[in-house]
């Protein structure tokens, strides 16, 4: 079924079939044990580091799966003894024409406000009511870090840079990483000299200074 609108209109027409046909939604946080795959992210970071962390992750956040994933698994890590702290700082970056966790984050609000007509190229990070606000606003403060808006323009132009001077076929969400990662290094929260992990949606990067 193909629907008019953004991924919200798509959640609530299929929960809507679900509570009608008894079909199941699995769709993002509903469905069992998501966040529990998506801690591969953090434990195959770990592993790839030589269970060590990095000092900093910043990720492209949409529904933010990866990032409550990546958190939990940190955690898991650190009580079993694995790794030892302290835990990166967690960053998310989305589009400035679809940012509700970035708003709710400057607020200081525990949870997001649906953010009204969402616009941008990035289509994984055009989440205008992510289930998970709350999971993934107290990771970002119980990590110190935080949450920075990047327009289209710029994650179209850092996704092309990736293309071209390194190789990497980034995606808008990658483009939109790199982009939030400058804007955190001119603002002196990420520094030279620090590892810091960007993520280009499922796959991510080294990125040092």
């Amino acid at each position: 079924m193909l629907v008019d609108g953004h991924i919200g209109d798509c959640g609530r027409a299929a929960r809507a079939y679900a509570a009608e046909s008894g079909a199941v939604d699995v769709s993002t946080l509903r469905e069992p044990y998501r966040i529990e795959g998506k801690k591969t992210l953090g434990l195959e970071l770990a592993e790839q580091l030589g269970w060590t962390l990095p000092d900093a992750i910043v990720y492209p956040t949409g529904g933010g799966t990866g990032l409550i994933g990546m958190w939990k698994a940190f955690k898991d890590l650190l009580s079993g003894g694995w790794v030892q702290g302290p835990l990166p700082r967690m960053y998310a970056v989305q589009s400035d024409g679809c940012a509700p966790v970035v708003q709710a984050f400057e607020q200081g609000s525990s949870s997001c406000t649906p953010w009204p007509e969402p616009r941008t190229v990035a289509a994984g990070l055009r989440v205008p009511a992510p289930l998970g606000d709350r999971l993934m606003l107290a990771a970002l403060r119980e990590s110190h870090g935080g949450a920075v808006a990047v327009s289209d323009a710029q994650l179209i132009a850092c996704a092309r840079g990736l293309q071209t001077a390194e190789g990497i076929d980034a995606a808008p969400e990658g483009g939109a990483t790199l982009a939030g990662a400058v804007a955190l290094q001119q603002r002196g929260v990420v520094t030279g000299g620090e590892r810091v992990v960007l993520l280009n949606t499922g796959a991510g990067w080294l990125y040092r200074g």
